[in-house]
């Protein structure tokens, strides 16, 4: 009888029904089981070799079928209960997972409000905390699905496609979850777009190996030459023009290498022109003071001596009187003797002197008419004598 009729509810149902198996004739099986069934049964009970039941255990028999069909009218009951209860309360969530695993997630999280704090990740693995723990602690793959496994969409998919669809189902979940928590909506229509999207990433997932590409389209592609629609702007030599300056041309002159000379203009005299000059004015003006602008542009002052030549000197022991001294020579000069003087001061043990400026540029002196002076009267003296 066990092979003949499968449903456990049917099964415990036709045995209370019957009773002892000689009773079979007379007991009326046609709301229970099919004609078919029912005939098969009969014939069953008729061949049948078992041995005979007593009346205890009967009575044991009957009681254990009535507890049966209660606790199944029971399960019954609870399920109407809970599938009109999770409509009203989160229908989005009902119409993608089902009442039953939308109830689970709710009585894990402890309310739907809490439910919809937790992101889809957390969705996704909610029942299955044991067992990330335990990869987290191991180091191995941390879990795919948790109590979102026993939904329907995951189950229809290939084994290899479970973790996909969950993850997908459970992003889709979380969000009706918030409508259904914080929304005024009472009609399922967040539910109803986001569960048709799963199915057709469950569809998609499901016919992937037959959308391969095939033929030329496996080929890479070819990028085409870039050719410009505009024409580059090309630069225009008409347009260039140059500025008219007077170009400086530095003079060849030996004696004065730092004068130069310009375009349309008169050009300097030479060193040597200029030292002619120099000469015809000191004999025509003899023993006055002249000052004579330098190559560098600054000015020295000559003491111009009767016969017309020019003596220069800073006291009676300097050679070279009556020659042209230039002003580096004068410079060399000065500091030679400030370092003399330095080295002295040093060696008497005075204050050090290193603070004081050196003079690097010639000042105008009294010194050659000091000399000119002295040199009068020594003649003075020949000549008296």
């Amino acid at each position: 009888m066990g092979k003949i009729v499968t449903d456990n509810l049917t099964y415990c149902r036709t045995v209370k029904a019957i009773g002892m198996r000689s009773e079979i004739s007379e007991a009326n099986l046609s709301k229970i089981l099919p004609e078919e069934v029912e005939e098969e049964v009969r014939q069953a009970a008729e061949i049948s070799m078992g041995t005979e039941v007593s009346e205890e255990d009967i009575e044991n028999i009957v009681f254990l079928c009535d507890q049966v069909i209660e606790i199944s009218d029971y399960r019954a009951q609870l399920y109407d209960y809970l599938k009109t209860r999770m409509m009203a309360i989160a229908p989005n969530l009902t119409t993608m997972v089902g009442e039953l695993v939308g109830a689970r997630l709710i009585a894990h999280a402890g309310s739907l409000l809490n439910l919809a704090k937790h992101p889809s990740s957390t969705v996704q693995i909610l029942g299955a905390e044991k067992a990330l723990f335990r990869a987290l602690k191991t180091k191995h793959d941390t879990p795919k699905y948790g109590l979102i496994y026993h939904a329907s969409l995951v189950g229809q998919a290939a084994p290899k496609n479970k973790g996909k669809i969950s993850r997908m189902l459970a992003a889709k979940a979380s969000l009706c979850v918030r409508v259904d928590a914080l929304g005024d909506e009472a009609e399922p229509l967040m539910g109803i777009a986001s569960r048709a999207m799963v199915e057709a990433r469950v569809r998609q997932c499901e016919q992937g190996q037959l959308r391969r590409v095939s033929g030329t389209g496996k080929a890479r592609a070819q990028a085409e030459k870039y050719t410009p629609k505009s024409t580059p702007k090309q630069y225009n030599e008409a347009a260039d023009f140059t500025l008219s300056g007077k170009k400086r041309k530095r003079s060849k002159s030996e004696g004065d290498p730092g004068v130069t000379k310009t375009e349309g203009e008169e050009g300097v005299t030479s060193g040597k022109k200029r030292k002619r000059a120099e000469s015809e004015a000191v004999g025509e003006g003899g023993g006055e003071e002249e000052k004579v602008v330098t190559p560098s542009g600054k000015k020295r002052k000559r003491e111009v001596g009767e016969g017309g030549e020019e003596e220069a000197g800073e006291g009676e022991g300097e050679e070279g009187e009556g020659e042209d001294k230039t002003p580096s020579k004068k410079r060399k000069k000065e500091k030679k003797k400030m370092k003399k003087e330095r080295d002295f001061d040093f060696g008497q043990g005075e204050e050090d002197v290193a603070e004081t400026p050196v003079k690097t540029e010639p000042e105008e002196t009294e010194t050659p008419v000091k000399s000119e002076k002295k040199k009068k009267k020594k003649k003075a003296k020949q000549e008296s004598e």
